[in-house]
């Protein structure tokens, strides 16, 4: 796309308020006009790209995301331009709390963390069927939209597997990172599994199941996988949520369950019931 393009489409948005920053981008609030819509305009400034790999994340969040689309939980973009200095995704505008939020105000009802949990693995077996790989699932990078459907967002450290290709390089979040990731082998897409579990964990009890003081301690805590229930907050949670719990934060990738099948496991089938 030629310079002056990318300023006309830039000039149809007006930019309000700042609603979210991150390494490399900031996120405003904009309005469009000619459509009389609301969006979420995602700012990068391409001159904080000073390595390969942070070119690469620019241009695989575009490109996956363009490809999975359209997915009911998986944020769509809608357009993408630029000029010299700046990188434009223009993406639908969710509400400003994120799950992190939502976490934040204390443990979820089971029927509510079952249902949310669903709707992260119907994106994930999406993710993984087009052999795609998030790799940052965590609380912040879900949302939702006004009708409260979740919206998995944030592929910038996504990558592709397939073929029997596996993945390799430290990526992700200390809390919700897979052990074998920090460990340094090659991996697949069950590392989201692990992260989704985390997660999920996270939900039920309003804290995640391996903590330390900094990210070296969490590694420690992660490595060693020691998935523990405490009695005085699981002690109303049912054994089916901890059944699930176990085989998607399950130290041995091999026999942790996939996206796939953890959708067919009970305590998720019975999401759809209540």
């Amino acid at each position: 796309m030629h310079q002056e393009e990318a300023a006309v489409k830039k000039q149809q948005y007006q930019a309000l308020e700042e609603i979210g920053r991150g390494k490399f981008a900031t996120v405003f609030r904009s309005f469009h006009p000619s459509s009389n819509q609301f969006y979420a305009l995602k700012l990068i400034n391409k001159r904080l790209l000073t390595d390969a790999t942070d070119r690469h994340c620019l241009e695989v969040e575009a490109k996956a995301m363009t490809f999975l689309s359209p997915h009911p939980n998986i944020l769509r973009i809608i357009d993408t331009f630029q000029d010299a200095l700046t990188s434009t995704i223009v993406l639908p505008l969710c509400q400003p709390r994120t799950l992190f939020d939502h976490i934040a105000d204390g443990p979820l009802p089971e029927s509510h963390a079952a249902s949310l949990t669903k709707q992260l693995l119907e994106a994930l077996t999406h993710c993984h069927a087009l052999g795609l790989a998030h790799r940052d699932i965590k609380p912040e990078n879900l949302l939702f939209d006004e009708a409260n459907n979740l919206k998995l967002s944030d592929f910038g450290s996504a990558e592709w597997f397939g073929e029997g290709r596996t993945m390799s390089g430290l990526v992700g979040t200390p809390y919700y990172v897979a052990p074998e990731v920090i460990m340094g082998r090659d991996y697949d897409e069950k590392v989201d599994v692990w992260s989704s579990g985390v997660t999920l964990y996270a939900m039920l009890s309003g804290f995640p199941p391996f903590y330390g003081d900094s990210s070296a301690e969490i590694f420690e805590a992660v490595v060693r996988a020691n998935l523990r229930f405490p009695t005085t907050i699981f002690r109303s949670v049912s054994a089916p949520a901890k059944d699930l719990l176990r085989k998607m934060i399950c130290r041995d990738p091999s026999r942790r369950i996939s996206a796939h099948q953890a959708l067919k496991h009970p305590w998720i089938l019975s999401a759809d019931l209540s």
